[in-house]
């Protein structure tokens, strides 16, 4: 009985630590090497939704799932490359797509990152200029007080 309480959860846990050994693997076939190369160059090309910093060819959300499905279909059907990203977008919009057009609604996406590049240089320049303002008008020790001091340090020595 004592063993059998140490044995239940050790199978449990290797049944569950097998679960993905179960998950389904999607096979295609094409009838040209033309269509499989359009399928997977729209499969690299296109950004899974889900995830978003991934491509759905290796995304396994079942988004990504149902979208290489679709590009399946589209590609057997006999449409171009660009008819089925034209689709995608449609539907999807450009998020869609890990190159987006220049247009001004994907504006941001193409000129932000240098407009975050600019403002971080601003930002740095200027607490650069703040310090060293800070630091050249620190008064100087003068002339008194240095003396002041030297006769405390006299004292102090005899």
């Amino acid at each position: 009985m004592n063993r059998m309480l140490y044995q239940l959860p050790l199978a449990l846990l290797l049944l569950i630590f097998t679960l993905p050994l179960f998950a389904g693997i999607e096979t295609y076939t094409f009838e040209t090497p033309e269509q499989e190369r359009i399928y997977h160059k729209l499969t690299e090309e296109l950004r899974c939704l889900v995830c978003q910093n991934q491509n759905i060819a290796g995304s396994n959300a079942e988004l990504a799932q149902d979208l290489r499905k679709k590009a399946y279909e589209q590609v057997k059907q006999g449409k171009s490359e660009d008819e089925v990203v034209k689709w995608m977008v449609d539907r999807y919009g450009d998020f869609v797509l890990y190159r987006p057009p220049v247009k001004a609604t994907t504006l941001f996406l193409w000129v932000g990152p240098l407009l975050f590049l600019l403002i971080a240089f601003v930002v740095l320049w200027r607490i650069g200029r703040t310090r060293r303002n800070q630091s050249s008008e620190t008064d100087p020790v003068d002339e008194q007080s240095l003396e002041q001091a030297r006769h405390m340090l006299e004292k102090k020595e005899s």
